[in-house]
């Protein structure tokens, strides 16, 4: 199963769980274990995964670090764990600890949702001061899931990692430098700019009247910047839209495609379900449905630019498509059986609410 999916199930566990969750150890079993076999480690298998493993430290006997994962019989990861209430960030000392005498290059911090990740790029055999990646199961990116992939068992290759690693410290770092500038424009910065169409003094009036000038400029040009972008997404998303709808209606009844279109008993099941739930909050005639070739779709006054979830039954796996997050933000989640889709109620109420209903 793709990663990005186990992981989304994750989250709903987390989401489910969490204020059930009262101790250290019911976190490390509920969250972090989970997340361990999601990386493809045999959390079963005491050689590959090794709880409680004992981490002498000088005079210090018995000390142990939560988990350490081993691969060809060497440690790879260690990982210290946290209440999930706790701050992933606030523990690192120990954590930093249990690195120095331990063989593996990488440690990890986590309180069960916020996973940080460091190694040793300052000092060899010294845990550096702050993590190199940072994964949160409450606000998955793209991007932080293709990284995660190196640490998987069947990915991981230590020196791609610590390559990987080294550009993300410093990306991360040059990136926090920037945005504090932007918040608080330095002399350096200021005078790095002015001096380019500037060739007066910059005596202290000056100096604070540019430096207003510096963050102004820098925040208006950013927030151009997205908006630009955001309309070209939205007039390529309306663009698609408006074929999509001109090709749903004007396709004759008994056009090749359609006739390929079989809509299954599970799918209506499926859209029975959805209609109750929806039913809480809008009249019956108000929740239409269209079966495709590559989804069966639900949506508002069967309107094709208003959809309220998606099924994926045409594979051996089956999925329901949210967009709680947005229309443009859909959200495949794995459906063991179809009583589950009660479970996400919530987030069908929300796409409603998106649509301000």
């Amino acid at each position: 199963m793709d990663l990005k999916i186990k992981l989304e199930q994750l989250h709903q566990k987390v989401v489910g769980l969490k204020d059930q969750i009262g101790t250290e150890e019911a976190t490390k079993n509920a969250f972090v274990m989970p997340f361990i076999q999601i990386l493809g480690y045999d959390i079963f298998n005491p050689t590959e995964v090794i709880p409680e493993h004992i981490c002498d430290i000088g005079t210090k006997k018995g000390e142990k670090i939560d988990y350490v994962i081993k691969k060809n019989d060497e440690p790879i990861i260690i990982i210290e764990c946290k209440h999930w209430k706790e701050n992933a960030d606030a523990h690192n000392s120990q954590l930093h600890r249990y690195f120095h005498v331990s063989k593996s290059r990488f440690g990890v911090l986590t309180n069960g949702i916020v996973y940080n990740f460091y190694t040793d790029l300052e000092k060899p055999n010294i845990m550096d001061e702050k993590p190199f990646f940072t994964i949160n199961i409450e606000d998955i990116k793209d991007s932080s899931i293709k990284i995660l992939e190196s640490f998987t068992k069947k990915e991981y290759n230590l020196e791609t990692i610590l390559d990987s690693a080294e550009a993300l410290k410093y990306i991360k770092a040059i990136r926090k430098e920037f945005e504090k500038e932007i918040e608080n424009p330095s002399d350096e910065m200021v005078k790095m700019l002015v001096s380019r169409f500037f060739n007066k003094p910059l005596i202290a009036n000056r100096m604070i009247a540019f430096k207003e000038y510096t963050k102004k400029a820098l925040t208006t040009s950013i927030n151009e910047s997205i908006s630009f972008r955001l309309k070209s997404a939205l007039s390529i998303n309306e663009q698609i839209e408006k074929q999509e709808e001109k090709i749903i209606t004007s396709s004759p009844i008994d056009d090749n495609n359609e006739s390929k279109i079989v809509t299954t008993e599970e799918e209506l099941e499926a859209f029975q379900i959805v209609k109750a739930i929806l039913r809480e909050k809008i009249p019956s005639e108000r929740i239409a449905h269209r079966d495709t070739l590559s989804y069966f779709g639900v949506l508002l006054d069967d309107n094709n630019r208003k959809p309220l979830c998606r099924f994926h039954f045409n594979t051996a796996n089956k999925y329901l498509e949210t967009f709680h997050n947005g229309k443009e933000a859909g959200e495949k989640i794995l459906l063991n059986n179809l009583d589950e889709i009660y479970n996400f109620r919530n987030q069908l109420h929300q796409t409603l609410e998106n649509y301000n209903i």
